[in-house]
């Protein structure tokens, strides 16, 4: 293999894919990346048998071939290189890197054992969607899954493609966030698919620079692709069964509450200060025109915060909830407009927290019984 590259392209190439690179895996070969040729293509790849990723530049290839060489050295090396045409020429199990006064040699490995990475999305199959609105949506949806390794399906976002939209679920049985995206050329059949929440949070990076992803699902294979401009990231897919989640969502309510987001959350963060003693715990007594706030501790003391509010209800009289203040917080950091709809049952039921500026967007936080 022999050929010439940009530095800065380079660079690039290897810092995405070294990302993916396991550095403490029993087996050294997926500490390494793959580098490969093909016509004028310089493809990078690694993986960590989890997530993979492939990385394509143009580059002038005078011999095609592939060898694999250590993320960490490889990633350190051309990183310090001056930003200059960099040539790359391997010969059996070695690496020589050369540019304007430069020259190093780096020992690799047989690349016959690298385990095989996709580097290209079947268009035929595949589905297109604006990055902006994933990342947008994968905010408003991530923050809700599990970190109990126990249940694994739960450390996942659920995905739903249908005829016309795709929904994103996530949940960690304690709440349940939902946004669905509309897609009117999307025409498939109900699917579903949970993927792990890593992956996602790789794609929500900047590193990407690209208007759009292009989804490819190979159920056969227990994988989904992702196009992203030049890069393929490849996830496995989270088998098992997932909470019938619609069960769960009340399909009625006797309080229908309207808030300022910024006042809420105001008044959650001053709660907090004394719920952390207390299991995270806060009230919210609804009144006529208004809720308070509380929270009490044994050791700091109590707190109370009034906020006006539109008040829609059918009885008379006033009505009083708890939840966890961290699940309050984290919903209000994800609303984008300036007014929040709360919609209760009963005490025991879960409450529908509704960002008003967004009708797609729906989530439920479980209350602690008082």
């Amino acid at each position: 293999m022999k050929l010439q590259i940009l530095q800065e392209n380079l660079e690039k190439a290897v810092n995405i894919t070294s990302r993916f690179a396991s550095t403490k895996a029993q087996l050294p070969i997926l500490g390494n990346l793959l580098i490969s040729t093909k016509k004028s293509k310089i493809y990078i790849s690694s993986t960590n048998l989890e997530i993979s990723a492939s990385v394509q530049v143009g580059a002038k290839v005078d011999e095609e071939g592939e060898i694999s060489i250590p993320s960490k050295v490889m990633l350190d090396l051309i990183s310090n290189l001056p930003k200059e045409t960099v040539t790359l020429e391997s010969e059996k199990e070695q690496l020589k890197v050369t540019s304007d006064g430069f020259s190093s040699t780096i020992l690799g490995i047989d690349s016959t054992d690298f385990p095989k990475v996709p580097s290209s999305v079947d268009d035929k199959n595949s589905i297109s969607f604006s990055k902006k609105e994933i990342v947008e949506s994968l905010a408003k949806v991530s923050f809700a899954t599990s970190t109990d390794e126990t249940r694994p399906i739960l450390t996942g976002v659920l995905f739903i493609l249908d005829k016309d939209s795709m929904s994103l679920v996530a949940t960690d049985g304690f709440r349940l966030s939902k946004k669905v995206i509309p897609h009117k050329d999307l025409q498939t059949e109900k699917k579903f698919v949970v993927i792990p929440k890593g992956v996602l949070g790789e794609i929500s990076r900047g590193i990407f620079e690209t208007d759009d992803i292009v989804f490819d699902l190979e159920e056969n294979e227990k994988q989904i692709l992702f196009g992203l401009e030049g890069t393929v990231l490849t996830s496995r897919l989270l088998e098992g069964d997932y909470p019938d989640f619609e069960k769960i969502i009340p399909k009625e309510s006797r309080i229908k509450v309207f808030l300022d987001k910024e006042e809420l959350l105001r008044a959650v963060k001053l709660a907090s200060i004394f719920a952390r003693e207390s299991a995270n715990v806060i009230k919210i007594k609804i009144l006529k025109d208004s809720i308070k706030v509380t929270a009490e501790s044994g050791q700091a003391g109590s707190q109370e915060t009034k906020i006006d509010a539109k008040v829609e209800k059918e009885e008379n009289g006033e009505f009083e909830i708890a939840f966890n203040f961290r699940y309050l917080e984290d919903f209000l950091h994800s609303v984008v407009g300036e007014e929040v709809l709360v919609k209760l049952l009963d005490s025991n039921s879960a409450g529908v927290f509704i960002d008003t500026s967004d009708s797609n967007y729906t989530h439920l936080i479980m209350p602690v019984k008082i």
